[in-house]
Protein backbone atom coordinates (compact mmCIF):
# COMPACT_ATOMS: atom_id res chain seq x y z
CA UNK A 1 0.00 0.00 0.00
CA UNK A 2 1.41 3.44 -0.87
CA UNK A 3 1.81 6.03 2.41
CA UNK A 4 -1.12 8.51 2.37
CA UNK A 5 1.47 10.84 3.97
CA UNK A 6 2.89 11.14 7.53
CA UNK A 7 1.40 11.69 10.63
CA UNK A 8 3.54 12.96 13.54
CA UNK A 9 2.70 11.40 17.01
CA UNK A 10 4.10 12.72 19.74
CA UNK A 11 4.24 10.93 22.95
CA UNK A 12 5.25 6.68 23.50
CA UNK A 13 3.34 6.64 26.69
CA UNK A 14 1.05 3.60 27.84
CA UNK A 15 -2.16 4.58 25.65
CA UNK A 16 -0.04 5.47 22.66
CA UNK A 17 0.44 2.12 20.73
CA UNK A 18 -3.12 0.88 19.16
CA UNK A 19 -2.61 4.66 17.63
CA UNK A 20 0.38 3.90 15.82
CA UNK A 21 -0.66 0.80 14.62
CA UNK A 22 -4.00 1.58 13.67
CA UNK A 23 -2.57 4.61 11.00
CA UNK A 24 0.30 2.39 9.59
CA UNK A 25 -2.40 -0.40 9.13
CA UNK A 26 -4.68 2.12 7.52
CA UNK A 27 -1.78 3.68 5.36
CA UNK A 28 0.09 6.40 6.65
CA UNK A 29 4.11 6.76 7.77
CA UNK A 30 4.07 7.36 11.57
CA UNK A 31 6.59 9.46 13.06
CA UNK A 32 7.10 8.78 16.61
CA UNK A 33 8.39 11.54 18.71
CA UNK A 34 9.20 10.73 22.52
CA UNK A 35 11.36 11.86 24.94
CA UNK A 36 12.36 8.17 25.72
CA UNK A 37 13.66 7.09 22.59
CA UNK A 38 13.25 2.60 23.62
CA UNK A 39 10.03 3.15 24.80
CA UNK A 40 9.22 4.42 21.39
CA UNK A 41 10.93 1.97 19.25
CA UNK A 42 9.10 -0.86 21.12
CA UNK A 43 5.61 0.51 20.57
CA UNK A 44 6.76 0.38 16.49
CA UNK A 45 7.57 -3.01 16.57
CA UNK A 46 5.55 -4.71 14.01
CA UNK A 47 3.99 -1.71 12.51
CA UNK A 48 4.97 -0.91 8.66
CA UNK A 49 6.26 2.49 7.58
CA UNK A 50 7.17 4.21 11.00
CA UNK A 51 10.32 6.07 12.01
CA UNK A 52 11.00 7.07 15.80
CA UNK A 53 12.91 10.29 17.08
CA UNK A 54 14.40 11.39 20.58
CA UNK A 55 12.09 14.68 21.42
CA UNK A 56 11.42 16.56 24.58
CA UNK A 57 8.80 18.86 24.28
CA UNK A 58 9.98 20.86 27.60
CA UNK A 59 13.21 21.88 25.94
CA UNK A 60 13.56 24.99 24.56
CA UNK A 61 14.46 23.74 21.01
CA UNK A 62 11.58 22.88 19.05
CA UNK A 63 13.67 22.84 15.89
CA UNK A 64 13.09 18.92 15.49
CA UNK A 65 9.40 19.34 16.24
CA UNK A 66 8.87 22.37 13.74
CA UNK A 67 10.59 19.86 11.12
CA UNK A 68 8.39 17.22 11.90
CA UNK A 69 5.20 18.79 11.50
CA UNK A 70 6.52 20.76 8.52
CA UNK A 71 6.96 17.04 7.30
CA UNK A 72 3.07 15.80 8.14
CA UNK A 73 -0.25 15.72 7.24
CA UNK A 74 -1.78 15.90 10.67
CA UNK A 75 -0.30 15.57 14.36
CA UNK A 76 -1.53 13.94 17.01
CA UNK A 77 -0.34 14.80 20.87
CA UNK A 78 -0.58 11.72 23.06
CA UNK A 79 1.54 14.05 25.72
CA UNK A 80 0.24 15.30 28.52
CA UNK A 81 -2.56 17.81 28.20
CA UNK A 82 -0.17 20.75 29.61
CA UNK A 83 1.70 20.55 26.84
CA UNK A 84 -0.57 20.36 23.86
CA UNK A 85 -0.86 24.03 23.19
CA UNK A 86 2.90 24.29 22.71
CA UNK A 87 2.46 21.79 19.96
CA UNK A 88 -0.86 22.97 18.17
CA UNK A 89 1.05 26.35 17.80
CA UNK A 90 3.58 24.76 15.77
CA UNK A 91 0.98 22.58 13.81
CA UNK A 92 -1.07 26.09 13.28
CA UNK A 93 2.10 27.85 11.85
CA UNK A 94 2.26 24.79 9.46
CA UNK A 95 -1.56 24.60 9.05
CA UNK A 96 -1.54 21.26 9.91
CA UNK A 97 -4.58 19.56 11.96
CA UNK A 98 -4.40 18.47 15.42
CA UNK A 99 -5.30 15.84 17.46
CA UNK A 100 -5.96 14.85 21.23
CA UNK A 101 -7.73 12.94 23.48
CA UNK A 102 -7.47 15.10 26.44
CA UNK A 103 -9.86 17.81 27.83
CA UNK A 104 -10.28 21.38 26.30
CA UNK A 105 -7.67 23.46 28.10
CA UNK A 106 -7.60 27.25 28.51
CA UNK A 107 -4.56 27.24 26.96
CA UNK A 108 -5.93 25.66 23.21
CA UNK A 109 -9.38 27.60 23.63
CA UNK A 110 -6.95 30.40 23.26
CA UNK A 111 -5.64 29.18 20.16
CA UNK A 112 -9.54 28.86 18.43
CA UNK A 113 -8.64 32.03 16.39
CA UNK A 114 -5.78 31.09 14.96
CA UNK A 115 -6.64 27.79 14.01
CA UNK A 116 -9.38 28.89 12.10
CA UNK A 117 -7.44 31.64 10.35
CA UNK A 118 -4.74 28.61 9.53
CA UNK A 119 -8.03 26.36 8.14
CA UNK A 120 -7.37 23.99 10.48
CA UNK A 121 -9.21 21.48 12.88
CA UNK A 122 -8.35 21.37 16.59
CA UNK A 123 -10.06 18.03 18.01
CA UNK A 124 -9.84 17.25 21.27
CA UNK A 125 -11.57 15.03 23.76
CA UNK A 126 -11.50 12.27 21.52
CA UNK A 127 -10.07 9.55 23.59
CA UNK A 128 -12.69 7.42 25.94
CA UNK A 129 -13.12 9.82 29.16
CA UNK A 130 -13.48 12.25 27.73
CA UNK A 131 -14.53 11.16 24.01
CA UNK A 132 -16.38 8.02 23.96
CA UNK A 133 -18.65 9.48 26.79
CA UNK A 134 -19.69 12.08 24.63
CA UNK A 135 -20.45 9.71 21.26
CA UNK A 136 -22.16 7.38 23.59
CA UNK A 137 -24.19 9.85 25.60
CA UNK A 138 -25.07 12.23 22.91
CA UNK A 139 -26.25 9.24 20.18
CA UNK A 140 -28.89 8.41 23.20
CA UNK A 141 -29.71 12.04 23.87
CA UNK A 142 -30.39 12.90 19.88
CA UNK A 143 -32.48 10.14 19.84
CA UNK A 144 -34.83 11.17 22.50
CA UNK A 145 -35.23 14.57 21.60
CA UNK A 146 -35.91 13.28 17.77
CA UNK A 147 -39.05 11.41 19.81
CA UNK A 148 -40.20 14.36 21.53
CA UNK A 149 -38.54 13.46 24.75
CA UNK A 150 -37.13 15.98 27.14
CA UNK A 151 -33.72 14.26 29.49
CA UNK A 152 -34.75 15.62 32.86
CA UNK A 153 -31.49 14.16 34.63
CA UNK A 154 -27.97 12.56 33.37
CA UNK A 155 -25.63 10.75 35.21
CA UNK A 156 -22.41 9.47 33.68
CA UNK A 157 -19.22 7.93 35.35
CA UNK A 158 -16.77 5.88 33.57
CA UNK A 159 -13.68 4.10 35.24
CA UNK A 160 -10.21 2.52 33.86
CA UNK A 161 -9.67 -0.25 36.58
CA UNK A 162 -8.06 -3.71 37.18
CA UNK A 163 -10.15 -6.49 36.19
CA UNK A 164 -12.22 -7.69 39.46
CA UNK A 165 -9.75 -11.01 39.21
CA UNK A 166 -6.56 -8.81 38.96
CA UNK A 167 -7.83 -6.40 42.08
CA UNK A 168 -5.48 -7.27 44.55
CA UNK A 169 -4.02 -4.39 46.44
CA UNK A 170 -5.73 -2.37 49.08
CA UNK A 171 -6.04 0.64 46.86
CA UNK A 172 -7.96 -1.31 44.72
CA UNK A 173 -5.90 0.48 41.32
CA UNK A 174 -3.13 -0.31 38.86
CA UNK A 175 -1.68 2.16 36.50
CA UNK A 176 -2.76 2.25 33.33
CA UNK A 177 -1.98 5.83 31.81
CA UNK A 178 0.44 8.39 33.63
CA UNK A 179 0.51 7.77 37.26
CA UNK A 180 1.42 11.73 37.82
CA UNK A 181 -1.94 12.70 35.92
CA UNK A 182 -4.10 10.09 37.84
CA UNK A 183 -2.59 11.47 41.41
CA UNK A 184 -3.10 15.01 40.56
CA UNK A 185 -6.68 14.54 39.55
CA UNK A 186 -7.41 13.89 42.94
CA UNK A 187 -6.63 17.90 43.43
CA UNK A 188 -9.79 18.69 41.55
CA UNK A 189 -12.75 20.83 42.10
CA UNK A 190 -16.15 19.32 41.06
CA UNK A 191 -19.46 21.01 39.77
CA UNK A 192 -22.13 19.89 38.77
CA UNK A 193 -26.21 20.15 39.28
CA UNK A 194 -28.57 18.07 41.02
CA UNK A 195 -32.03 18.86 41.58
CA UNK A 196 -31.92 22.01 39.89
CA UNK A 197 -29.26 23.42 41.78
CA UNK A 198 -25.50 24.34 41.39
CA UNK A 199 -23.11 21.80 43.51
CA UNK A 200 -19.60 22.53 44.13
CA UNK A 201 -16.92 20.00 45.63
CA UNK A 202 -13.69 22.70 46.06
CA UNK A 203 -10.74 21.31 45.07
CA UNK A 204 -8.72 19.06 47.79
CA UNK A 205 -12.24 17.70 49.06
CA UNK A 206 -13.59 15.69 46.20
CA UNK A 207 -12.95 12.42 47.86
CA UNK A 208 -15.34 13.81 50.89
CA UNK A 209 -18.47 13.61 48.39
CA UNK A 210 -18.40 9.76 47.26
CA UNK A 211 -21.49 7.88 46.19
CA UNK A 212 -21.40 3.86 46.77
CA UNK A 213 -22.66 1.86 43.00
CA UNK A 214 -23.28 -1.56 43.30
CA UNK A 215 -23.71 -2.76 39.37
CA UNK A 216 -24.73 -6.42 38.83
CA UNK A 217 -22.10 -8.19 37.11
CA UNK A 218 -19.40 -5.50 37.42
CA UNK A 219 -18.70 -5.14 40.68
CA UNK A 220 -19.00 -2.26 43.80
CA UNK A 221 -17.60 1.10 43.08
CA UNK A 222 -17.37 4.66 44.54
CA UNK A 223 -17.85 7.32 42.19
CA UNK A 224 -17.13 10.72 42.55
CA UNK A 225 -17.35 14.36 40.52
CA UNK A 226 -15.25 15.17 37.43
CA UNK A 227 -14.43 18.61 36.52
CA UNK A 228 -17.14 20.84 35.80
CA UNK A 229 -20.02 18.90 34.40
CA UNK A 230 -22.23 22.10 33.91
CA UNK A 231 -20.15 22.68 30.33
CA UNK A 232 -22.18 20.18 29.29
CA UNK A 233 -25.23 21.10 29.61
CA UNK A 234 -25.24 22.80 26.28
CA UNK A 235 -22.62 20.21 24.60
CA UNK A 236 -25.06 17.35 25.39
CA UNK A 237 -27.82 19.96 24.37
CA UNK A 238 -29.76 18.98 27.14
CA UNK A 239 -31.06 22.82 28.55
CA UNK A 240 -34.00 21.12 29.96
CA UNK A 241 -32.24 19.10 32.77
CA UNK A 242 -32.48 19.67 36.22
CA UNK A 243 -29.43 16.93 36.87
CA UNK A 244 -26.03 16.58 34.94
CA UNK A 245 -22.98 15.05 37.07
CA UNK A 246 -19.86 13.34 35.00
CA UNK A 247 -17.98 11.07 37.41
CA UNK A 248 -15.20 8.78 37.88
CA UNK A 249 -15.64 5.03 39.48
CA UNK A 250 -12.77 3.50 41.47
CA UNK A 251 -12.69 0.51 43.71
CA UNK A 252 -13.13 0.87 47.31
CA UNK A 253 -9.99 1.57 48.76
CA UNK A 254 -8.72 4.69 46.52
CA UNK A 255 -10.39 7.58 47.19
CA UNK A 256 -9.83 7.04 50.94
CA UNK A 257 -6.30 6.49 50.71
CA UNK A 258 -5.83 9.74 48.55
CA UNK A 259 -7.97 11.73 50.70
CA UNK A 260 -5.64 11.00 53.33
CA UNK A 261 -2.37 11.57 51.40
CA UNK A 262 -3.76 14.96 50.52
CA UNK A 263 -4.15 15.73 53.77
CA UNK A 264 -0.68 14.14 54.99
CA UNK A 265 0.68 16.71 52.01
CA UNK A 266 1.77 13.85 49.22
CA UNK A 267 0.34 15.14 46.15
CA UNK A 268 2.33 18.87 46.94
CA UNK A 269 3.99 19.88 43.57
CA UNK A 270 6.36 21.91 45.07
CA UNK A 271 9.98 21.35 45.74
CA UNK A 272 10.56 19.50 49.16
CA UNK A 273 14.18 21.09 50.04
CA UNK A 274 16.83 18.32 50.65
CA UNK A 275 14.57 15.52 49.11
CA UNK A 276 16.48 13.40 46.82
CA UNK A 277 18.54 11.05 49.44
CA UNK A 278 15.73 11.25 52.41
CA UNK A 279 14.21 8.10 53.23
CA UNK A 280 10.23 7.94 52.95
CA UNK A 281 9.82 7.29 56.53
CA UNK A 282 12.01 10.78 56.82
CA UNK A 283 9.74 12.52 54.27
CA UNK A 284 6.66 11.31 56.20
CA UNK A 285 7.48 12.59 59.55
CA UNK A 286 8.51 15.80 57.93
CA UNK A 287 5.25 16.27 56.02
CA UNK A 288 3.33 15.49 59.14
CA UNK A 289 5.30 18.23 61.20
CA UNK A 290 7.12 15.82 62.91
CA UNK A 291 10.65 15.27 61.56
CA UNK A 292 12.18 13.90 65.39
CA UNK A 293 9.58 11.14 65.31
CA UNK A 294 10.72 7.61 65.94
CA UNK A 295 7.57 6.10 65.18
CA UNK A 296 6.25 7.70 61.79
CA UNK A 297 3.64 5.12 61.49
CA UNK A 298 1.81 5.60 64.80
CA UNK A 299 2.45 9.80 64.32
CA UNK A 300 0.57 9.42 61.17
CA UNK A 301 -2.35 7.32 62.05
CA UNK A 302 -2.87 10.24 64.96
CA UNK A 303 -2.36 13.03 62.75
CA UNK A 304 -4.84 11.82 60.79
CA UNK A 305 -7.04 10.14 63.34
CA UNK A 306 -7.09 6.62 62.17
CA UNK A 307 -6.64 3.62 64.10
CA UNK A 308 -3.01 2.05 63.46
CA UNK A 309 -4.90 -1.10 62.37
CA UNK A 310 -7.09 0.87 59.92
CA UNK A 311 -7.66 -0.33 56.13
CA UNK A 312 -6.00 3.05 55.42
CA UNK A 313 -3.29 2.84 57.53
CA UNK A 314 -2.61 -1.01 55.75
CA UNK A 315 -2.87 0.73 52.24
CA UNK A 316 -0.15 3.30 53.04
CA UNK A 317 2.27 0.22 54.78
CA UNK A 318 1.60 -0.96 50.93
CA UNK A 319 2.49 2.22 49.64
CA UNK A 320 5.52 2.53 51.16
CA UNK A 321 5.28 6.13 52.86
CA UNK A 322 6.55 4.60 56.25
CA UNK A 323 9.51 2.38 54.78
CA UNK A 324 13.33 2.96 54.93
CA UNK A 325 13.62 3.12 51.36
CA UNK A 326 15.49 6.28 49.43
CA UNK A 327 13.92 8.60 47.51
CA UNK A 328 16.09 8.54 44.59
CA UNK A 329 15.94 11.45 42.75
CA UNK A 330 12.82 13.03 43.12
CA UNK A 331 12.17 17.07 44.20
CA UNK A 332 8.59 17.53 45.33
CA UNK A 333 6.62 14.78 47.59
CA UNK A 334 4.16 14.05 44.61
CA UNK A 335 7.28 12.66 42.84
CA UNK A 336 8.49 10.55 45.60
CA UNK A 337 4.54 9.17 45.75
CA UNK A 338 4.86 8.23 42.19
CA UNK A 339 8.02 6.45 42.13
CA UNK A 340 6.95 4.09 45.27
CA UNK A 341 3.56 3.46 44.07
CA UNK A 342 4.24 2.80 40.11
CA UNK A 343 6.39 -0.62 41.03
CA UNK A 344 3.73 -1.71 43.47
CA UNK A 345 0.89 -0.92 41.32
CA UNK A 346 1.63 -1.60 37.76
CA UNK A 347 0.09 -4.53 35.35
CA UNK A 348 1.98 -7.90 35.34
CA UNK A 349 1.89 -10.29 32.55
CA UNK A 350 -1.43 -11.85 32.47
CA UNK A 351 -3.23 -9.20 34.28
CA UNK A 352 -6.13 -7.29 32.84
CA UNK A 353 -7.59 -3.91 32.96
CA UNK A 354 -10.90 -2.95 32.41
CA UNK A 355 -12.62 -0.10 31.18
CA UNK A 356 -16.06 0.35 32.75
CA UNK A 357 -18.89 3.24 31.79
CA UNK A 358 -22.16 3.66 32.75
CA UNK A 359 -24.65 6.69 31.53
CA UNK A 360 -28.26 7.08 33.48
CA UNK A 361 -31.01 9.20 32.08
CA UNK A 362 -34.67 9.86 33.13
CA UNK A 363 -36.61 11.10 30.39
CA UNK A 364 -40.50 12.23 29.88
CA UNK A 365 -41.97 11.99 27.34
CA UNK A 366 -44.87 14.76 28.21
CA UNK A 367 -47.04 13.93 25.00
CA UNK A 368 -47.27 10.24 25.99
CA UNK A 369 -47.55 11.24 29.41
CA UNK A 370 -44.30 8.43 29.74
CA UNK A 371 -41.09 8.74 32.07
CA UNK A 372 -38.23 6.59 31.41
CA UNK A 373 -35.04 5.87 32.68
CA UNK A 374 -32.01 4.35 30.27
CA UNK A 375 -29.13 2.87 31.31
CA UNK A 376 -26.60 2.57 29.03
CA UNK A 377 -22.97 0.69 29.99
CA UNK A 378 -20.05 -0.54 27.91
CA UNK A 379 -17.67 -2.48 29.70
CA UNK A 380 -13.98 -3.65 27.45
CA UNK A 381 -11.44 -5.96 28.95
CA UNK A 382 -7.84 -5.74 28.00
CA UNK A 383 -4.77 -8.73 27.78
CA UNK A 384 -1.55 -9.08 26.87
CA UNK A 385 -2.71 -9.86 22.98
CA UNK A 386 -4.56 -7.10 22.26
CA UNK A 387 -3.62 -4.48 24.43
CA UNK A 388 -4.80 -2.89 27.75
CA UNK A 389 -8.47 -1.59 27.75
CA UNK A 390 -7.30 1.86 28.34
CA UNK A 391 -4.71 2.03 25.49
CA UNK A 392 -7.78 0.36 23.07
CA UNK A 393 -10.70 2.71 24.24
CA UNK A 394 -8.43 5.47 23.95
CA UNK A 395 -6.36 5.26 20.90
CA UNK A 396 -8.56 4.07 19.01
CA UNK A 397 -11.46 6.83 18.85
CA UNK A 398 -8.78 9.35 17.71
CA UNK A 399 -7.27 6.98 15.49
CA UNK A 400 -10.45 6.74 13.83
CA UNK A 401 -11.33 10.35 14.10
CA UNK A 402 -7.99 10.52 12.13
CA UNK A 403 -8.74 8.99 9.37
CA UNK A 404 -12.47 10.21 8.77
CA UNK A 405 -10.88 13.88 8.78
CA UNK A 406 -7.30 13.15 6.68
CA UNK A 407 -9.48 10.39 3.76
CA UNK A 408 -12.20 13.36 3.83
CA UNK A 409 -14.93 11.38 4.58
CA UNK A 410 -16.24 13.79 7.33
CA UNK A 411 -15.31 17.30 7.09
CA UNK A 412 -15.33 19.19 9.75
CA UNK A 413 -15.10 23.41 10.19
CA UNK A 414 -12.06 24.96 11.18
CA UNK A 415 -11.28 25.62 14.54
CA UNK A 416 -12.11 24.25 18.05
CA UNK A 417 -13.91 20.96 17.94
CA UNK A 418 -15.24 17.88 20.07
CA UNK A 419 -17.06 14.91 19.18
CA UNK A 420 -20.47 16.21 19.13
CA UNK A 421 -21.96 16.03 16.29
CA UNK A 422 -23.51 12.44 14.41
CA UNK A 423 -21.75 12.89 11.31
CA UNK A 424 -18.48 12.40 13.94
CA UNK A 425 -19.51 9.81 16.81
CA UNK A 426 -21.77 7.87 14.51
CA UNK A 427 -18.96 6.15 12.59
CA UNK A 428 -16.57 6.33 15.32
CA UNK A 429 -19.18 4.19 17.53
CA UNK A 430 -19.49 1.94 14.62
CA UNK A 431 -16.29 1.12 13.83
CA UNK A 432 -15.46 1.08 17.52
CA UNK A 433 -18.33 -1.97 17.77
CA UNK A 434 -17.72 -3.64 14.67
CA UNK A 435 -13.83 -3.93 14.35
CA UNK A 436 -12.94 -3.82 18.18
CA UNK A 437 -15.71 -4.95 20.14
CA UNK A 438 -15.99 -1.63 21.91
CA UNK A 439 -19.89 -1.67 22.13
CA UNK A 440 -22.59 0.12 24.47
CA UNK A 441 -25.86 -1.74 25.19
CA UNK A 442 -28.95 -0.11 26.56
CA UNK A 443 -31.56 -0.73 29.05
CA UNK A 444 -35.41 0.89 29.29
CA UNK A 445 -37.57 1.18 31.53
CA UNK A 446 -40.82 3.41 31.59
CA UNK A 447 -43.68 4.36 33.62
CA UNK A 448 -46.79 6.56 33.66
CA UNK A 449 -46.30 10.00 34.26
Amino acid sequence: MASKGSILVLGAGLVTKPLVHYLSDHGWNVILASRTLENAQKLVDGAAHTEVHQFDITSADHSLLDELTKRSVAVISMLPYIYHAAAAKVAIKHKKHFLTTSYVSDAMRALEADAKAAGIVMLNECGVDPGTDHMSALKIIDDVHSKGGQVVSFTSYCGGLPHPKDNDNPLGYKFSWAPRGVLLAAKNDAIFMRDGQEVKIPAGTLYDSVESFDVEGVGKFDGYGNRNSLNYVNIYRIPETKEIIRGTFRYNGWCATLRKLIDVGYLSESEHVGLPGKTYAKLTAELIGSPESNDVRNATAARLQLAPDSAIMKALDFIGVFSEDIVASAKSPIDALVATMLPKMQYKAGEQDMIFMQHKLRVEYPAEKKVETIISRMVSYGDDKIGSAMSRTVSYPVAIAARLLLDGIVRLEPGLVIPSIPELYNPILEELGSKFGITWTETYTSETL
